[in-house]
C-alpha cells in the first residue's frame, strides 16, 4: 500500500506536467529540462541531510540513472521533433505497458500471467482514449515517421530504468539527485547545441521551479521509492493515470469542460489496475531516505 501511495503521488505531480507545459510553452524543451532537473536534484539536500556521501553511488548505477533520466526525455524530444506530437506522446505512453510485460526479463521470480496483459493492454486503451481526446488523431499513423522509432525508444528507456533500479545493489533514493544534476547538465548541453536563446522572465523561472521542484525533480524521488517498494507490475498500471489526470488538470486550468472520453478512460485504467492487483511477491529491498 505504501509503495501504491508513493507511485500515485508522482503520477499526481506528472500530471502537472502538462499545465505548467503549456505556460512555459515559448521555453525550448531541451532548455526548460535541463533548469527543472537541476532544480529537482537540490531535493536531494534535505533528503540526504545535506550529506553529499549520500549522493555517491557506484559507477555502473550512475549510469543507469542518467540512461533513464537523461535518455528518456532526450528520445521523448526527438520523438516531438520528427513526428506528429499526439501520435509520438501516445507511442511514448507504451512505457506503462513494458513495465508490466518485461517484468520478468528483469526481476528474478517475477511471473506474468494472463490477467497482467489484459490489465495492461486495458490501462493503455484508457491512456490512448485519455491522448486522443484531447482533439488529436492517431491518423498520422498510418504514415511512418522516424520520430516513432524515437517514441519507442523513449518508451522502452523509462520502462527498463524503473525495472532495473530494482535489481540494482541497493543505494539510497537521495542519490536520484545526483541522476537528475548530471542530466540535466547533458540537456543543457543539447540545448546550447540544438536550440535558439532564449531570454527568461521571473515568472517563466517561477514556474520553471515548480516544474523542477514536482514532475521534474520530487516525482522522480517518489518513483524511485515505490519501484523500490512495491510490485512493479501494478505500480506499471497505475501509471496509466498520468495522461489521464494530465488531460483533466490541463482541461481544468484551460477552463474547458471535461469530455466523457476521459471518464470512460478513467474507468478503464481503473478497471486495469483492480485486474492486475492481486497476489504480489515480496519487495526486494526497502528504500532508503
Amino acid at each position: 500500500m505504501k509503495a501504491d501511495l508513493l507511485a500515485l503521488a508522482a503520477i499526481v505531480l506528472w500530471g502537472a506536467l502538462a499545465p505548467l507545459g503549456v505556460r512555459l510553452a515559448h521555453v525550448p524543451p531541451f532548455l526548460l529540462t535541463g533548469l527543472g532537473l537541476l532544480v529537482g536534484s537540490v531535493i536531494a539536500l534535505p533528503l540526504s541531510r545535506f550529506q553529499l556521501a549520500r549522493w555517491k553511488v557506484p559507477l555502473p548505477t550512475l549510469l543507469v540513472g542518467i540512461y533513464g533520466l537523461f535518455g528518456f526525455h532526450f528520445l521523448l524530444f526527438m520523438a516531438l521533433r520528427h513526428a506528429p506530437a499526439v501520435e509520438a506522446n501516445l507511442i511514448n505512453y507504451l512505457w506503462p505497458l513494458g513495465m508490466v510485460v518485461m517484468a520478468p526479463w528483469f526481476l528474478k521470480g517475477v511471473v506474468l500471467q494472463t490477467r497482467h496483459i489484459l490489465a495492461a493492454l486495458m490501462g493503455f486503451a484508457g491512456a490512448a482514449m485519455a491522448i486522443l481526446g484531447r482533439g488529436g488523431s492517431a491518423d498520422g499513423v498510418q504514415a511512418f515517421h522516424p520520430g516513432y522509432l524515437f517514441a519507442v525508444a523513449s518508451a522502452f528507456v523509462w520502462a527498463s530504468y524503473s525495472l532495473r533500479t530494482r535489481s540494482l545493489p541497493t543505494f539510497a533514493t537521495a542519490a536520484v539527485g545526483s541522476f537528475a544534476a548530471i542530466s540535466g547538465a547533458l540537456s543543457l548541453l543539447c540545448h546550447l547545441v540544438l536550440e535558439p536563446r532564449v531570454v527568461l522572465s521571473h515568472q517563466d523561472l517561477l514556474l520553471i521551479g515548480m516544474l523542477g521542484l514536482g514532475p521534474l525533480g520530487g516525482a522522480f524521488f517518489l518513483w524511485d521509492a515505490a519501484i523500490k517498494l512495491g510490485d512493479t507490475r501494478r505500480i506499471g498500471l497505475l501509471a496509466f493515470a498520468t495522461p489521464i489526470l494530465s488531460t483533466v488538470l490541463l482541461l481544468l486550468t484551460t477552463g474547458q469542460a471535461l469530455q466523457w472520453n476521459v471518464a470512460l478512460a478513467a474507468a478503464l485504467v481503473v478497471g486495469a489496475a483492480y485486474l492486475g492487483s492481486g497476489d504480489t511477491r515480496p519487495p526486494r529491498a526497502a528504500a532508503q531516505d
